[in-house]
């Protein structure tokens, strides 16, 4: 009976890595859908921006880190790039029903669908670093202008 008991525990034990549940980038709709959820706990916290920034590719982290470099030269504050995530830059305007996958050569396409034709929104995906990451296209940073300091009046 002891023997029964222990080969039934030991059955049970190798089965519980299966019952994990997926890591959410492991399909670009996962990732997509996790960024989304994500952003809606985004409240200023870091620990929740440093969240959502994982799940960015690395093209939109390294445009993310140049804003903050740039913030943090013109204010004199540092600022982690992380916490130059605005939220209303990357959620759809609707509430998404269904998710569409195209994939090809570790790039996809996920198109959220709403609840009326209209409401399509597609989202670019990267495999890289052993997962989905979402390629949020931001605009691109303007070119820094040093413009030449002008001579007080009284020393002419």
């Amino acid at each position: 009976m002891k023997r029964r008991a222990f080969v039934l525990a030991l059955a049970l034990w190798a089965a519980l890595p299966s019952c994990k549940s997926r890591p959410p980038d492991e399909t670009p709709d996962g990732a997509v859908r996790e960024l989304v959820e994500r952003l809606r706990r985004l409240d200023g916290n870091p620990k929740n921006a440093k969240a959502v920034f994982q799940l960015l590719s690395k093209k939109t982290r390294e445009n993310l880190e140049a804003r903050a470099d740039r913030y943090s030269a013109a204010s004199g504050k540092h600022i982690e790039p992380e916490m130059m995530i605005a939220p209303q830059s990357f959620i759809e305007r609707f509430s998404a029903q269904s998710y569409v996958t195209e994939t090809k050569d570790g790039y996809a396409i996920v198109r959220a669908h709403g609840v009326v034709d209209a409401e399509v929104s597609e989202i670019h995906c990267v495999y890289e670093d052993g997962g989905w990451r979402v390629d949020v296209e931001l605009p691109p940073l303007s070119p820094v202008v040093v413009r030449p300091r002008e001579e007080p009046f009284n020393q002419r």
